[in-house]
């Protein structure tokens, strides 16, 4: 063989082991989707000001995992009975961004943490009618001039000057500012305040008059913090609120079982379906559940799904969590049943 074929068949190997390469480690506009890590939830909760009571078992929130995928990688997800394959379109829908996606997750995770804690304190406290200094956001609304500038968890200090020490005294100061003027909101985040100037818009659809676009409650009588990292979304809601309100009982809800659930909650205390519930049993078995409570609205999508010897029960409310809880044998639960 001639030098210039040996080094054309050479080159054509290596060119082909370069492409094979490529189409095995390349990303593709496809993901995996599947079972993510169980974490326990209160020794992510942190109180300052208040009694702290661990429980002896587990509470558990479960999630779920996407992954970027190679071509290699996606056949490897086909073979995973636990995997399912999509598309980046459906993650993240009409041009959404990483970046955007992100954001708009860690807030839903934020507002989960505030709705939370508003429905158990309510319960355990004098909450609302006690409560800290400032206005505490709640919620942003997405397509408004806040959007961006202000941030679930943020406290509200003062509203172009005038002192905030309750959610009434802001709604007060936005109604005595004209509706074109700028606003001014200090406020508090990550232990530093700052200034933000907002003018209001016409954002939201049912509403002819412009907003900020913003939601407001008072702010909590004693610290609640919660760590949950880069896990978002708004379904570990549930879950957050049964951590909390068995760490500032004396009971323990769980029995000393190892309890995993799921399910959005809102400020009413009714849990919400979420997605990804087969996934999520999954996680809940891997680490070791014997009881999974499961929003109502995702029973039917659960079908005869295989939960082995992990018990599912569903729940619409906060208190049906409650009460499965005490038929466990969970202390500290019946005497707290003014809520919601």
């Amino acid at each position: 063989m001639s030098r210039t074929k040996r080094f054309l068949s050479g080159f054509t190997v290596v060119l082909g082991l370069g492409l094979a390469f490529l189409a095995g480690w390349a990303r593709l506009p496809y993901y995996s989707i599947g079972p993510g890590p169980a974490r326990e939830v209160q020794p992510l909760i942190r109180l300052s000001g208040a009694q702290e009571y661990p429980s002896q078992g587990k509470l558990i929130m479960t999630t779920i995992r996407f992954r970027g995928l190679s071509a290699l990688g996606m056949l490897f997800a086909w073979l995973d009975p636990h995997l399912a394959v999509v598309s980046r379109d459906t993650l993240y829908p009409g041009g959404e961004t990483v970046e955007q996606e992100t954001q708009r997750s860690l807030s839903q995770m934020d507002q989960s943490k505030i709705d939370a804690a508003d429905v158990v304190l309510r319960r355990l406290t004098s909450y609302p009618k006690d409560h800290g200094d400032g206005a505490l956001l709640e919620f942003v609304y997405p397509g408004c001039p806040a959007e961006g500038a202000l941030f679930t968890g943020d406290v509200v200090e003062s509203i172009d000057g005038t002192p905030v020490h309750s959610a009434d005294d802001a709604s007060r100061a936005l109604d005595a500012i004209p509706l074109a003027e700028p606003i001014t909101f200090e406020v508090r985040a990550g232990g530093e305040s700052h200034q933000i100037t907002i003018t209001r818009e016409r954002c939201l659809p049912d509403v002819p008059d412009p907003r900020i676009g913003i939601n407001l409650i008072d702010t909590f009588p004693f610290g609640v913090r919660i760590s949950s990292g880069d896990v978002g979304g708004p379904s570990a809601g549930l879950m957050w609120a049964l951590g909390l309100f068995d760490l500032l009982t004396p009971g323990d809800v769980t029995a000393g079982n190892t309890i995993a659930g799921t399910g959005t909650i809102d400020s009413r205390g009714r849990i919400g379906p979420i997605a990804g519930i087969a996934d999520k049993i999954v996680a809940a078995e891997r680490a070791g559940a014997t009881v999974f409570l499961a929003p109502a609205g995702n029973m039917q999508e659960l079908g005869d799904a295989d939960t082995g010897d992990m018990e599912v029960i569903p729940v619409s409310t906060f208190q049906d969590a409650l009460d499965a809880l005490g038929r466990l044998g969970g202390e500290g639960i019946e005497a707290q049943t003014t809520g919601p």
